[in-house]
């Protein structure tokens, strides 16, 4: 899926109208994997939100592969867009039933979403493999197994733009070893946006584009925005210094 977003504006404060986001034309292609980087309240997650459509934009346009974001049908745009959030939320009952959660889907495909996940081994050593139940909020699982069945359940309506909102923050290392292989294989042939501070994930993107007080403030590899200076090389170093000290 490519998208095209042309004079973008939102502000959810209609006295003051300040921007939350305000970009004048981005393009991504099909395909691409864009890491949007920036600090706090730069419009990350409003980004996010909009092209998810749980915010509508006051003013422009976000094209999906050539139609209007605005346009598509609820039940389109949930097939073709899914989200893999910072913590996962999951109702009590099977796994199987958590990864099929909201589509129609036969247990074999729901198979084949864990194995891309890089779920399907942990829950085949659960006692009663895919029919073993999941507390409220999944807490009779690890963070990390959690995150998978996130992924799992993102992907098996096969959609086409993949949006993760930093899906691996809030893990230790080993799970996190574990989450990102998933995340590679479910990454593999889609357009994937990704929201993501640690500097180890961002190196991996295709394109960066950082964002600072809603606007585009700069884009390019890691290794060009280095270059550059500026505000991502500022950032870097600053997350750098703090992993040393951590």
């Amino acid at each position: 899926m490519d998208i095209n977003i042309r004079e973008m504006k939102f502000s959810h404060d209609e006295i003051s109208k300040k921007a939350l986001i305000d970009i004048e034309l981005w393009t991504v292609d099909r395909g691409e994997r864009i890491f949007v980087h920036g600090p706090s309240g730069a419009g990350k997650s409003t980004l996010f939100s909009l092209l998810l459509r749980f915010n509508t934009c006051q003013r422009g346009r976000i094209l999906l592969d050539g139609l209007d974001l605005s346009e598509l049908r609820a039940r389109e745009l949930r097939r073709q867009v899914a989200l893999v959030p910072q913590r996962t939320t999951v109702f009590s009952g099977t796994v199987l039933e958590a990864i099929r959660f909201g589509r129609d889907a036969s247990d074999a495909d729901v198979i084949k979403a864990a194995q891309l996940a890089n779920a399907d081994e942990f829950i085949r050593a659960m006692p009663d493999g895919y029919q073993s139940l999941l507390e409220e909020r999944g807490s009779n699982v690890s963070g990390g197994q959690l995150q998978r069945i996130a992924i799992a359940r993102a992907v098996l309506g096969n959609p086409a733009l993949l949006l993760l909102d930093e899906a691996t923050s809030a893990l230790d290392a080993e799970a996190e070893a574990a989450v990102q292989l998933g995340l590679r294989q479910a990454m593999a042939g889609r357009t994937v946006l990704v929201i993501a501070h640690r500097l180890a994930t961002v190196q991996e993107a295709d394109q960066i584009v950082v964002l600072e007080q809603g606007a585009i403030v700069d884009r390019g590899t890691h290794d060009q925005l280095m270059r550059r200076g500026g505000r991502y090389r500022d950032l870097c170093e600053r997350q750098f210094i703090r992993d040393l000290q951590n």
